[in-house]
């Protein structure tokens, strides 16, 4: 049996870590980070929209609560994909704009 070496993880700059993250970046990286923003964002909008009811409901409970909250996240997604509101659209090309190698192309 080898002994565990009592050695630190590699930390962030060093030698033996590598910083280099531009295969990451890319256009459909950055437009599928701008629709899963927007997803949370028309989630969350829903998810204040059933907040601001005025009466209390004959039927509520943690597992109707629980089970809109599932059911606002999934047409969220759906929205997001399918009749985006533009946040994405536009956040993707502000984030973009001082990017030559991101830009172009609806994505």
């Amino acid at each position: 049996m080898n002994p565990v070496s009592a050695s630190k993880p590699p930390v962030a700059g060093s030698p033996s870590v590598s910083a280099d993250t531009s295969r990451l970046a890319t256009k459909e990286n950055l437009a599928k980070a701008a629709q899963q923003f927007e997803a949370l964002f028309i989630h969350q909008m829903l998810k204040s929209a059933r907040a601001a009811k005025l009466d209390d409901g004959l039927f509520d409970s943690e597992a109707l609560n629980q089970f809109q909250d599932m059911q606002d996240a999934k047409l969220s997604e759906t929205m997001a994909v399918h009749t985006p509101m533009g946040i994405g659209k536009a956040l993707t090309e502000f984030l973009a704009r001082n990017r030559p190698d991101l830009k172009g192309g609806d994505k």
